[in-house]
C-alpha cells in the first residue's frame, strides 16, 4: 500500500481553472472519500492521481515519489469506474486475469490470483459466466477483482456505485468497507451522496468549486463544519439556516433573536460580531424537540412517516419554516400549534462570510 500527498494542485482547461490549489495527504491503508456536488472537481481530481489527466500545476506524490510524469500504468493504482466496462465475450475468470494477461504473468499465477480475489468477492462460483449472465452488483464485484488481482498501491472508485438500484447500493455499500478492511488497503473513493461518504470513510474531503471546504473524520463534519456549505452538504435531512439578528454580545457568548421575537443564547467565537448585525443560526433537524412550550412557535403542515422516524415541515411564520426528525411513532397531528425545543449546545452560528463561530472550529481549508 502506499502513502500519497497533493501539494498545490491545479488543473485548468485553458483559461478554466476546474482544480484551485489542492493540498491534501492520503495515509496508508486509509479509506478517503472525496464528495460534493456535481462540478466541484472531484472526479477530475481523481483522474489526475490515475494519470488520466495531466496536472497543470503543483505536484503528486507517491510513497514520496513525485509522480505527475509517471505514465499511468506504472504508477501502481488501479481504477474502478461507475461503468463496469467488462469485455462482454469474455468469462468472468478472463476479466478479471486480462491486465495480468497483457502483462504477459504466467497462467498459473494469472489463475492463482485472479481464484485469489475471486474468493475475497465471493465470486468463485461465477468465475466461468460472462457479463450478460450476471447481475449489477456481481459485475461491479468482477470490476473491481479486475482491480484486486493488479495488487495495487492504491485504489481509486469513480462513483462505482451509480448504476445500481437503492437495495444494492446499500449492499455494495458493507461489500466496499468489508473489502477495505480484509485488503488493509489504502482506498479513495468518489461520490456525490453524503450518506455513502458518511457511512463508509476514514476521512472525508469536501470539495465545492475545485478547492477544498474541510477535510476531517465523519462526525467531525458532522459535529464541527467548518462553513455553511459543509453544514448544509453533510447531514440528511439538512442543516436548518435562520438568519437572526444579535441582539447581545459578551467574551464567550451571543444572543441572538429568533422568529417569533425569542431569544437563544449560544457560545461562540465572537470576535468581531457587533449588536443588530445578521448572522446565520444552524439547527439540525434532530437537534429539535416538538412540546407545548420551546423558543420556536409555529405548526407543522407536512409530515414524512419513514417508519423508524418521522420528518415533520413546521411553518414558523408565512416565510420560514424548520424541518424536524423525530421518532417515527409521533403523533403530532398537523396544523395544530406546537411548540419546538432546542439545547443551545447544538446550535451553530456562521458569520456573514459563511465561516463556523464556534469555538473550536475547525478552520477551513
Amino acid at each position: 500500500m502506499a502513502n500519497l500527498t497533493l501539494q498545490k494542485v491545479h488543473k485548468a482547461y485553458g483559461a478554466v481553472n476546474v482544480i484551485k490549489g489542492i493540498d491534501l495527504e492520503v495515509e496508508d491503508r486509509e479509506f478517503v472519500v472525496f464528495v460534493g456536488p456535481s462540478g466541484c472537481g472531484k472526479s477530475t481530481l481523481l483522474r489526475m492521481i490515475a494519470g488520466l489527466e495531466k496536472i497543470t500545476g503543483g505536484d503528486l506524490l507517491i510513497d514520496g515519489e513525485r509522480a505527475n510524469d509517471i505514465d499511468p500504468s506504472e504508477r501502481g493504482l488501479a481504477m474502478v469506474f461507475q461503468s463496469y466496462a467488462l469485455y462482454p465475450h469474455m468469462t468472468v475468470a478472463e476479466n478479471m486475469g486480462f491486465a495480468l494477461k497483457i502483462a504477459r504473468i504466467a497462467p498459473a499465477e494469472r489463475a492463482r490470483k485472479v481464484e485469489e480475489a475471486a474468493k475475497v468477492l465471493e465470486l468463485s462460483h461465477l468465475l466461468d459466466r460472462r457479463p450478460k449472465d450476471l447481475s449489477g452488483g456481481q459485475r461491479q464485484r468482477v470490476a473491481i477483482g479486475r482491480a484486486i488481482v493488479r495488487n495495487p498501491k492504491v485504489f481509486l472508485f469513480d462513483e462505482p456505485l451509480s448504476n445500481l438500484d437503492a437495495a444494492l447500493r446499500v449492499h455494495m455499500r458493507l461489500e466496499l468497507m468489508r473489502l477495505h478492511k480484509a485488503l488493509d488497503a489504502t482506498m479513495i473513493y468518489v461520490t456525490h451522496d453524503q450518506i455513502e461518504a458518511m457511512t463508509m470513510a476514514d476521512k472525508i474531503v469536501v470539495l465545492n468549486g475545485g478547492h477544498i471546504e474541510q477535510v476531517g473524520s465523519p462526525l467531525d463534519l458532522y459535529n464541527q463544519p467548518a462553513n455553511m456549505f459543509v453544514a448544509g452538504f453533510i447531514g440528511s435531512p439538512k442543516m436548518n439556516m435562520l438568519a437572526v439578528e444579535i441582539a447581545k454580545v459578551s467574551a464567550t457568548d451571543v444572543s441572538v433573536i429568533l422568529p417569533g421575537g425569542n431569544t437563544l443564547t449560544i457560545d461562540c467565537a465572537t470576535e468581531g460580531l457587533e449588536l443588530g448585525a445578521t448572522i446565520t443560526l444552524g439547527i439540525r433537524p434532530e437537534h429539535l424537540r416538538i412540546g407545548q412550550s420551546g423558543v420556536f412557535k409555529g405548526q407543522a403542515v407536512l409530515a414524512e412517516r419513514l417508519g423508524g422516524l418521522t420528518i415533520f415541515h413546521v411553518d414558523l411564520d408565512p416565510h420560514t419554516s424548520l424541518v424536524v426528525q423525530t421518532d417515527g411513532a409521533d403523533q403530532t397531528a398537523l396544523g395544530t400549534p406546537i411548540g419546538l425545543q432546542v439545547d443551545p449546545a447544538n446550535c451553530h452560528l456562521f458569520d456573514a462570510d459563511g465561516r463556523s463561530l464556534r469555538l473550536n472550529a475547525v478552520q477551513m481549508a
